[in-house]
């Protein structure tokens, strides 16, 4: 279910008090993005353009265009930078995909069994995280996108497969969490 629209990077906290960002970025040669214009926000109505970059521990810093002070950096916090799929190279084999493509596919058990919706894809910093609406309703899950957890992607089925385990079905804690 491919979307028009693609994040390539997530603006952070500000960093010092001239304006500058933590930028994290989400494509595989960082220095890509900076070929990338025009850079929006997800309703596509706001640009931005870098106009420097340099890394950082675990993200870097950026300076954008127009953004001079902390405050103004400080509003951006958290904002994703867009792209539209047609800027971006098609993946070069079936085994390569967007995130982005993720979205909206049924998750469904190594069993065959429907499991859910995948809503979004998440990094808190430890990894990507499946975000998936489980078919009966109820709390959204977070699973790891690791292959392990999901040993397949069929994007032109429409799916993936899941391997959950037994707590996430459960609604209950893992078994190692503690139970006082």
């Amino acid at each position: 279910m491919p979307t028009d629209r693609i994040m390539l990077a997530r603006i952070g906290a500000p960093h010092g008090v001239r304006g500058e960002v933590r930028l994290f970025i989400f494509a595989g040669d960082p220095e890509a993005l900076l070929d990338y214009a025009p850079l929006t926000d997800e309703a596509g109505k706001r640009v931005f353009r870098i106009a420097s970059m340099r890394p950082g521990k675990e993200h870097f810093v950026a300076r954008l265009d127009g953004v001079a002070t902390r405050e103004a950096a400080e509003a951006l916090t958290n904002t994703g930078l867009y792209v539209t799929r047609d800027l971006l190279p098609e993946p070069e084999d079936e085994d390569d995909f967007y995130h982005a493509d993720l979205i909206g596919l049924a998750a469904v058990t190594v069993a065959g069994e429907l499991f859910g919706k995948v809503l979004a894809m998440h990094d808190f910093g430890a990894g990507d995280i499946l975000e998936i609406a489980p078919e009966g309703g109820g709390k959204t899950l977070m699973l790891p996108f690791t292959r392990a957890v999901v040993p397949s992607v069929d994007l032109k089925g429409g799916r993936i497969v899941v391997e959950p385990g037994e707590w996430a079905r459960e609604e209950a804690p893992p078994p190692e969490a503690d139970q006082n």
